[in-house]
């Protein structure tokens, strides 16, 4: 019997263990929400991180094996004409799925995430 890997227990652990075309996902997306969203701190919530506006989750992402699924959580209040924003759970929340660094629309994703700070600034 083999022993379970544990759970990663910092970002950089994190964002260093998915391999192949989730690796560069991991990291732009890290980038992404570190540079977006500066007045938030970082944890790993849950098991995977996210970006807390005192106390408070905003937006994270978690890593599965064929794909990351990227959450705001008042993702639903986010104006997105593209339609790739799914609502998710009972609350607010919003997300999307990105299979590789391909299916991610900078500029699309920096429009969404200037929203966000809007909504935390509100």
């Amino acid at each position: 019997m083999t022993t379970p890997t544990p759970p990663p227990t910092t970002m950089a652990a994190y964002v260093a263990k998915p391999t192949g075309a989730l690796a560069a996902v991991v990291t732009a997306l890290r980038a992404k929400l570190d540079i977006g969203l500066p007045e938030t701190s970082t944890e790993l919530w849950h098991g995977h991180p996210v970006w807390m506006d005192d106390g408070v989750p905003v937006a994270g992402f978690k890593a599965y094996p064929t794909f990351v699924t990227v959450l705001f959580w008042r993702g639903q209040a986010i104006v997105d004409g593209s339609g790739k924003l799914n609502a998710s759970g009972s609350a607010e929340m919003a997300e999307f799925k990105l299979r590789s660094i391909d299916d991610l629309d900078e500029a699309l994703f920096d429009g969404w995430i200037q929203q966000v700070r809007e909504l935390e600034a509100a």
